[in-house]
């Protein structure tokens, strides 16, 4: 049973990762390290808590695991990311396994804890989830509106889109514990602040450790480095989140019970807020490149025979905690 858990906190997040230059294993590069820092010198717009979660819970959706051997190929279920906050602050971050899905997850790591939490999706929970959800007596259930994770755009093993009858169904029950359930299940996805996106990306672009890897390679344009990683993770993130055809993303949206946002001004917003949102978080990415640098945890005390080591993480999963860690200074403005 493979699940994932990344931080459970009475913070917004606690990252257990610092990043450093340390580098071992990798050629052409030095030896030096210095300790990476979210901090970058001003002040400017932040996220709103709404989009910082949403954001927390796309990128859980990419958290780094690995592909399971024996795939399904009639399974139309997708990843799916989630948060858990209560009291305003983020108590859980979670990711779908090859064998549960994130609400089953959150269900088996909160148990009664869960009651009165708000949970934020990367997609549509299935009809089974939120049912599960529901009698765990959460309180506001949120999710992106993309694709379902009862995919609605999985393309078949024959080659055709057509929706399976599973997925369909799973919509319209969904539909039916929607309307006659006690927590309250919408989208939320607000603008983005004015300025944020420019914010988000000069600060990126200038973030210490994106110095690091200037200095460490003289040779290296920084700044064009920069911004063709920010076009791969733009590139990628838009087709893992966003729906190009308006109609399609107008069927979908009407699948699923959202027809109030297929109305103008509505759907224009709708679709504008969610390109900005991810190009937030292709910006925040780009800043700490899959380059030849790597990441170690350094510890405040000097380990000893007897205390028990901390478990390592791959250097895929260090990076994705201090992508988090960036995500959140521009919500707390200590960046």
């Amino acid at each position: 049973m493979a699940t994932t858990d990344t931080v459970q906190s009475n913070q917004y997040l606690k990252p257990t990762c610092a990043a450093s230059c340390n580098c071992k294993g990798y050629r052409d590069v030095r030896e030096a390290s210095t300790q990476t820092d979210t901090k970058v010198q001003g002040h400017g717009p932040r996220l709103s808590k709404v989009n910082l979660f949403t954001l927390l819970s796309l990128w859980m959706e990419l958290f780094p695991k690995e592909e399971p051997e024996d795939i399904n190929q009639n399974d139309f279920t997708r990843g799916t990311g989630l948060v858990v906050v209560r009291d305003q602050r983020v108590v859980g971050l979670h990711c779908s396994g090859p064998e549960l899905h994130v609400g089953q997850v959150a269900v088996i790591r909160h148990g009664p804890r869960l009651a009165a939490s708000d949970l934020y999706f990367s997609r549509r929970p299935c009809a089974t989830c939120l049912k599960m959800l529901i009698n765990a007596g959460v309180s506001r259930i949120s999710f992106w509106p993309g694709d379902p994770e009862m995919s609605l755009l999985a393309v078949r093993p024959n080659g055709t889109d057509s929706i399976s009858q599973e997925a369909m169904l799973d919509a319209i029950a969904s539909e039916k514990l929607k309307s006659n359930s006690r927590p309250h299940i919408s989208v939320v996805v607000q603008p983005v602040a004015p300025g944020l996106q420019q914010f988000v990306e000069e600060t990126s672009r200038r973030c210490d450790f994106m110095e690091r890897v200037s200095g460490d390679d003289p040779d290296l344009d920084a700044g064009d480095f920069y911004w063709k990683q920010r076009r791969r993770n733009l590139d990628t993130f838009s087709e893992e989140f966003l729906i190009p055809h308006e109609q399609c993303h107008r069927d979908i949206l009407t699948k699923i019970g959202l027809e109030n946002f297929c109305m103008e001004p509505y759907f224009s917003n709708l679709r504008q807020n969610m390109r900005e949102l991810v190009g937030v978080l292709a910006s925040v990415a780009a800043s700490v490149p899959l380059l030849q640098h790597g990441f170690y945890r350094k510890d405040s005390q000097p380990a000893t025979s007897e205390q028990p080591q901390p478990q390592g993480v791959s250097q895929e999963i260090a990076r994705h905690c201090i992508v988090q860690a960036r995500l959140l200074a521009y919500r707390t403005g200590i960046l």
